[in-house]
């Protein structure tokens, strides 16, 4: 069989990550396989496939801002992508992710449906039944229909104009007769979102996203622990600090009501100042064996997001053996049930802070429980397996 995944990135991020696990299992099971993805590094794989041009990427994001639309300024990108699927011609084709700016979404979507071609789509977000946003907060408006958007200037941004009506309506459409489609959800949260809207009538299967418990497992700190000698440490991993979704400020005031504890941000793109002394900004890892470290070294990881579908790093938390304390906002108390994580409503920080002392005090389950509990449920082999008997029944999708 032939399959082919597209992403937004490939190899980076959870998203590009998820797609390339899946692609190195399907060709060691003997089938052919590539990745079609539209921006990020060049990934040194023959199976691989960039589309979209920096110049275009950056066109799109900017005539997104100038003229509310998105989604639909990358002709060029997206006659290559249509082209190398003709080249290809997959048996089952696998979409990640249609926004970020490298594709037109609507031309990518008739193509798949006019050529009948078997199509498996894994959300992971909000944003395909949506006006525009890829989390909606307390907007319940895309149940019905979008219109007059409160987060017109959130992502992807608009600076004058809310098209998302119309943006909404064109979606409802392009979905309309898509017949040879299977949608994945990895929580139970976003399967639930999806039944609420136009695509509730849709089969949706909730598949956890996997990772690579060869390397996110119990690791050997001895060098953290010489560098830092602190007896209590938090560390919160996340790649954009100043982000206000992903609540940065909140472990900042954690840290100020905590300074007994010793909190570590690690993996921020950029530099983070005026710290309180019990912050340390680490800043980006090497490689992923080095952040294992750090999720191993940590007594607690904390997730402070106001919203997330199943956020990786709980995973790979989990699976290093560090239990989580967060806001559960979206999917993120499914990551770990039962002891391995205590998750608040957004923003209690009284209630984040009482959480997260009940979890340094050794309330929650042992290092050793977390960690297997992780690799049961989150190693990317159980993913790929579960995605392959989805492959095999795409075959049969008018059934599922």
């Amino acid at each position: 069989m032939k399959f082919l995944q597209i992403n937004s990135v490939c190899k980076s991020g959870s998203t590009g990550k998820i797609a390339y696990d899946l692609h190195t299992y399907l060709l060691a099971a003997g089938h052919e396989s590539a990745i079609a993805y539209g921006r990020g590094g060049t990934v040194d794989d023959i199976h691989v496939y960039r589309f979209a041009s920096v110049w275009e990427v950056y066109a799109h994001a900017a005539l997104t801002r100038l003229t509310g639309w998105t989604g639909c300024f990358s002709p060029v990108a997206t006659r290559k992508l249509l082209r190398f699927i003709d080249r290809f011609a997959p048996d089952v084709v696998h979409i990640h992710e249609l926004h970020a700016y490298f594709v037109n979404i609507a031309p990518v979507m008739e193509y798949l449906k006019r050529n009948n071609i078997k199509t498996i789509w894994t959300f992971h977000c909000e944003f395909m039944y949506t006006g525009k946003c890829g989390y909606t907060y307390d907007c319940n408006a895309w149940q019905k229909e979008c219109g007059h958007c409160p987060s017109v200037k959130d992502y992807p941004a608009s600076l004058w104009f809310d098209h998302t009506k119309a943006m909404f309506r064109k979606k409802k459409r392009l979905f309309e007769g898509f017949d040879q489609l299977a949608i994945i959800t990895p929580s139970n949260w976003l399967a639930n979102r999806v039944r609420q809207s136009f695509l509730g009538y849709k089969q949706i299967t909730v598949i956890p996203n996997g990772i690579d418990t060869n390397i996110f497992q119990p690791s050997d700190i001895s060098a953290l622990r010489l560098k830092y000698t602190v007896q209590k440490a938090v560390v919160h991993v996340t790649p954009n600090f100043e982000n206000s979704r992903k609540g940065g400020r909140h472990v900042l005031e954690l840290a100020l009501r905590m300074p007994d504890v010793s909190f570590f941000i690690v993996g921020n793109n950029k530099p983070v100042y005026d710290l309180p002394t019990n912050v340390h900004a680490v800043g980006r890892t090497e490689n992923q064996s080095q952040l294992a470290e750090w999720y191993s070294f940590a007594d607690v990881s904390i997730i402070a997001s106001e919203r997330e579908n199943l956020p990786t790093i709980c995973l790979e938390s989990l699976c290093c053996g560090t239990p989580i304390v967060g806001f559960e906002g979206g999917g993120t108390a499914e990551t770990a049930p039962d002891g391995y994580g205590v998750f608040v409503p957004y923003p209690d920080i009284v209630a984040l802070e009482k959480a997260l002392r009940r979890a340094m005090g050794g309330e929650l389950r042992s290092k050793a429980d977390c960690a297997a509990f992780g690799k049961a449920r989150y190693a990317k082999e159980e993913m790929a397996r579960r995605y392959m008997e989805l492959y095999v029944a795409a075959f049969d999708i008018g059934r599922m």
